[in-house]
């Protein structure tokens, strides 16, 4: 079956627009982690819906980072619910089949219509196979069911950990061994990265050799120098942008 064939432009005041040059089943794969590019599969499903009107078409929307995933509830009654309000305008493009990578959370998936989860899993193979067979570790009790799973299909052997407060401090605990370990951290995003910092901290606390990161979703907006003070080096794609020419972190490609 042809592909279909598109071109988008962007004016300077901001609009987006898009033209099809040949009809086909239509795959877009966006970063979406801008609102610009939303814009822009928008007006591509438009111009596409403009003109499939006679064989039908499919049309499958793949986005590597979606903007707002984190923001998966409402967090104060007068607040708005950013990743409804996203999903929504989503919706709205009636794409027969859209493709999230590795959400923050299943709610993603609950509110776009059509959708599914692409797992992470090869890229955090990658990473593994790299290493050595490492042990991984759950950062926190939202991430185990995922990396249970990943360290079942690795046949690795699996650390969980967790933040709770003690006294009303926050105290992180390890549930395990990792004595002359190393160890790789699995998750879905890294900003700042405060939480695998103080993990990282702990784990060389409690006697690892070395300690890794994974994250599919590496936006490190402020930059390196603290990460590498506890962790020995990264791993993650290029879902939310191109980390190039730095030897502390090893992208891999969507």
């Amino acid at each position: 079956m042809e592909r279909a064939i598109f071109k988008t432009k962007r004016f300077k005041d901001g609009q987006v627009s898009a033209a099809i040059e040949q009809m086909g089943d239509l795959h877009v794969k966006i970063r979406g982690n801008t609102y610009e590019e939303l814009f822009e599969a928008a007006a591509i499903k438009e111009a596409f819906d403009s003109l499939n009107t006679i064989t039908r078409y499919s049309s499958k929307l793949t986005i590597y980072c979606l903007i707002g995933q984190r923001s998966d509830r409402r967090f104060e009654d007068n607040q708005s619910f950013d990743l409804k309000m996203i999903s929504n305008f989503v919706n709205l493009m009636n794409y027969d089949q859209v493709e999230l990578l590795h959400p923050h959370s299943s709610v993603a998936v609950a509110l776009i219509n059509n959708s599914k989860e692409i797992s992470p899993d090869k890229y955090v193979e990658k990473a593994f196979n790299s290493l050595g067979n490492p042990v991984l570790i759950s950062p926190d009790a939202g991430a185990y069911k995922n990396t249970f799973n990943l360290a079942e299909k690795l046949n690795a052997r699996l650390i969980a950990s967790n933040k709770i407060r003690i006294d009303g401090e926050p105290k992180i605990e390890i549930y395990g061994n990792v004595d002359g370990l190393k160890c790789l951290i699995v998750d879905d995003i890294a900003d700042g990265g405060r939480t695998f910092i103080e993990l990282a901290k702990k784990l060389k606390s409690c006697g690892a050799a070395k300690v890794y990161l994974y994250v599919t979703h590496g936006m490190f907006n402020y930059g390196f120098e603290e990460l590498k003070n506890q962790i020995d080096h990264i791993y993650c794609t290029n879902s939310f942008k191109d980390i190039t020419n730095h030897e502390f972190v090893t992208q891999y490609e969507n």
